[in-house]
C-alpha cells in the first residue's frame, strides 16, 4: 500500500500475536522504553503454547550450571551440527546459542518470567554426539493466576482433557499421587492439599488458578507486560503491511471489526504462529492427506502471508515442513471434536504400535516428532496411517489412554463412540480394526517375550535415555515394557498431526525478514512460528520451538529498540 496519508494510531513497535513470541518481543520492547502495540487475533492470549507442556531448549544457562547435568554451549553446538546438519538457517543458530542465556537471565532480572532445569530431562537423541541427559531443557514456575485479576480471563486455558475435576491443573509428579491417594500418606496429603485449593478457586472461578506448564509460561508473559502498561487490542486481525520505498511503516489491522491504519515507527513484528492450522498451507508444504492439526486455530499463517506479499522471503530449506505428533480422534455425544496428542501414554510399559499390516514399525517410546516420521517412512509400503495402538485392561487401568483418563474411565463409553476398540482376543480385535490377526499375535508374543527378558530386540524400547524417563520406574528390569496379557484386550487408531510449522520466513541474526535478494526489509520482523525454524524440521529435544521463540523475540525487541 502507498501514499498513506492518516493513521489511525501510532506506536513505536507494532507486535502482531499474542502466543509466547509476541508476549516476549511486546514485553522486553516496551522495558526497552518503546510504546508497544500488541494485537492478537482471536479474544485470548497463549496460542499453541498455552495449551503446551511449557518447556524451553535454551543450552548454556545459569540455571544448568547449578545441577548435576550441567550444560554448555559447546556441547550443544556439536549435538545441533550432528541433529540438524544444513537443514533450517544454519546461521542463526549460532546466534541462538550465545543470545540464549542471555535472554533467560534478562526475562529473570526485569520480569515475572522464571524458569527452572528440568534435570534429568534427556535431549531427545541425548545419546548423539553433544547430546545432554539435562540441563538444557527449562520450564516456567508454577504461577499464581490470582495475580492476574481480571486478565486470568484472558489467558487461553489448557486442553480440557489435560486437567482433572472439570478446570484443575496437574503437574507431571503430581500425577502418581491423585491417580493413587491411598497409596501412602504422602500421596494422601500432597492429594488434599491440590484438591482443596482447586474447590476453593473453583468458589470465585470459573477454573483452577494454580497455573502449569504452558498455561504459566503465558500467564507469567501476560502479568509481566500487564506491569508495564502495554495495550492489547484483541480479535484485531491482520489484513496487509503498509509499504513505502521499500520499508514497512506499519499495517492495516481490522480491530472487531473496524479497519485502522497503525504507525509503527520503529517496525512491526510477525508473530501470529505460522501455518500449522490452516488446511491450505498444509496441503501446500505437505504432499499427502493430513485433515487434522494440533496447532491453536488462530494459526493460519496471516503473517507470513503478509510478508510474501511485500517480498518477503519463505525458507523452503527443512526435513520436514511441519512439527509431528500422533494424535487420536475423540467425536463427543455433543457434536464436539478432540484432537488429542499422545504424549505420556506411548512410552508406558505394556503398549505396542502397529500398522495396517498388525507389525510393529517403531520405538513407541521415542519423541512424538519421531513417531510420526516413522509413520510416514513406513507408509510408504505398509499402511501406517493410521497406526494402532495396541494395550490390554490393565494398561489402560494404571496409565489411562490418549482422552481416557486412569480416574473414572467409563470404558463403554468410549468404546460406543467408537474412539476405543475391544475384544476378548487378539484375534478379534484384529479382525474389528481390519489387521492380520497372525501377524498382530506374533507382534504381541515377540513383545511379551521381550518384556519378561526386559529388551525389546526389535526396536530397543527403554534403552534410551528420553524412552526411561517417560517409562514408568516401578517397572522393572525395562521401565516402558510389560507382557499385554490381561484381557479384554484395546486398540485405539491415531493420525499423523502437526502441532507447529517448521517452515516460515526467512530473517537474518536480527530477526528481521529477508528479500529475496538477501537484505533485510526495513520495519519487519518476524519470530516464533512465523520465522523459519533453526531446527530445520528436526526436533532434538523438548521445547525447541519455544526455545528459540523467546531467544529471536528478544533479539527483534532490541533491533527495534536500538
Amino acid at each position: 500500500m502507498e501514499n498513506v496519508l492518516s493513521w489511525d494510531r501510532e506506536v513505536d513497535c507494532l507486535v502482531m500475536g499474542g502466543g509466547c513470541a509476541g508476549l516476549c518481543a511486546a514485553l522486553v520492547a516496551a522495558i526497552k522504553g518503546q510504546s508497544v502495540l500488541l494485537c492478537e487475533a482471536s479474544d485470548q492470549v497463549g496460542g499453541t503454547t498455552s495449551t503446551s507442556g511449557g518447556t524451553i531448549w535454551v543450552p548454556g544457562t545459569r540455571q544448568s550450571q547449578k545441577t548435576p547435568t550441567p550444560d554448555s554451549i559447546e556441547q550443544a553446538r556439536i549435538y545441533l551440527n550432528d541433529e540438524v546438519g544444513n537443514f533450517g538457517q544454519v546461521e542463526l543458530r549460532e546466534t541462538f546459542l550465545q543470545a540464549g542465556p542471555e535472554v533467560i537471565d534478562f526475562l529473570h532480572q526485569n520480569t515475572d518470567v522464571h524458569f527452572k532445569v528440568n534435570s534429568p530431562y534427556p535431549d531427545y537423541h541425548a545419546e548423539r554426539p553433544g547430546g545432554a541427559k539435562g540441563g538444557r531443557a527449562l520450564s516456567p514456575l508454577p504461577l499464581d493466576g490470582r495475580l492476574l485479576g481480571s486478565h486470568m480471563a484472558r489467558l487461553r486455558p489448557p486442553r480440557p482433557e489435560f486437567m482433572i475435576l472439570g478446570g484443575m491443573m496437574v503437574g507431571r509428579d503430581e500425577i502418581k499421587y491423585l491417580i493413587r491417594p491411598w497409596r501412602s500418606w504422602t500421596a494422601l496429603k500432597t492429594s488434599a492439599k491440590l484438591v482443596g485449593r482447586y474447590l476453593m478457586d473453583r468458589l470465585t472461578n470459573p477454573r483452577g488458578t494454580r497455573l502449569l506448564l504452558g498455561n504459566a509460561l503465558i500467564g507469567r508473559l501476560l502479568l509481566s507486560l500487564t506491569k508495564t502498561g502495554t495495550q492489547v487490542e484483541y480479535n484485531a486481525r491482520l489484513l496487509e503491511l503498509i509499504v513505502e520505498q521499500g520499508k514497512v511503516l506499519g499495517a492495516v489491522v481490522e480491530v472487531d471489526g473496524v479497519r485502522q491504519q497503525i504507525l509503527a515507527r520503529r517496525g512491526v513484528i510477525l508473530a501470529t504462529g505460522g501455518c500449522a492450522a490452516s488446511a491450505s498451507w498444509r496441503k501446500e508444504l505437505f504432499k499427502g492427506p493430513l485433515p487434522h492439526t494440533l496447532a491453536f486455530e488462530g494459526n493460519q499463517g496471516e503473517g507470513v502471508q503478509a510478508a510474501l506479499k511485500v517480498g518477503g522471503q519463505l525458507d523452503l530449506n527443512h526435513a520436514s515442513p511441519f512439527f509431528w505428533m500422533p494424535a487420536s480422534i475423540m467425536r463427543w455425544a455433543d457434536q464436539r471434536t478432540t484432537t488429542y496428542p499422545h504424549i505420556r501414554d506411548r512410552p508406558k510399559p505394556g503398549l505396542i504400535a502397529v500398522n495396517a499390516n498388525g507389525q510393529r514399525f517403531v520405538n513407541e517410546a521415542n519423541s512424538y516428532h519421531d513417531f510420526v516420521s516413522a509413520m510416514f517412512h513406513t507408509h510408504a509400503d505398509q499402511p501406517t496411517q493410521p497406526a494402532f495402538l495396541i494395550c490390554d485392561r490393565r494398561f489402560i487401568h494404571e496409565y489411562g489412554l490418549g482422552v481416557i483418563h486412569p480416574i473414572w474411565q467409563m470404558l463403554n463409553y468410549f468404546v460406543q463412540s467408537k474412539y476405543l476398540v475391544s475384544a476378548p482376543t487378539l484375534a478379534a480385535l484384529a479382525a474389528k480394526i481390519g489387521l492380520n490377526a497372525m501377524a498382530l499375535q506374533s507382534s504381541v508374543n515377540l513383545h511379551n517375550a521381550d518384556a519378561l527378558l526386559g529388551q525389546d530386540s526389535a526396536f530397543g524400547k527403554g534403552h534410551l535415555a528420553l524412552n526411561r524417563y517417560n517409562g514408568d520406574p516401578d517397572q522393572n528390569p525395562n521401565p516402558c515394557l510389560r507382557p499385554i496379557e490381561k484381557a479384554p484386550f484395546y486398540a485405539l487408531a491415531v493420525h499423523p498431526a502437526p502441532i507447529g510449522s517448521s517452515v516460515g520466513l526467512k530473517t537474518n541474526a536480527h530477526a528481521q525478514v529477508l528479500a529475496h535478494d538477501g537484505q533485510a526489509i526495513q520495519g519487519l520482523y518476524a519470530c516464533g512460528n512465523d520465522m523459519s525454524s533453526i531446527m530445520g524440521g528436526r526436533y532434538p529435544g523438548p521445547g525447541i520451538t519455544l526455545g528459540p521463540a523467546l531467544v529471536f523475540a528478544y533479539l527483534a525487541a532490541c533491533h527495534i529498540s536500538a
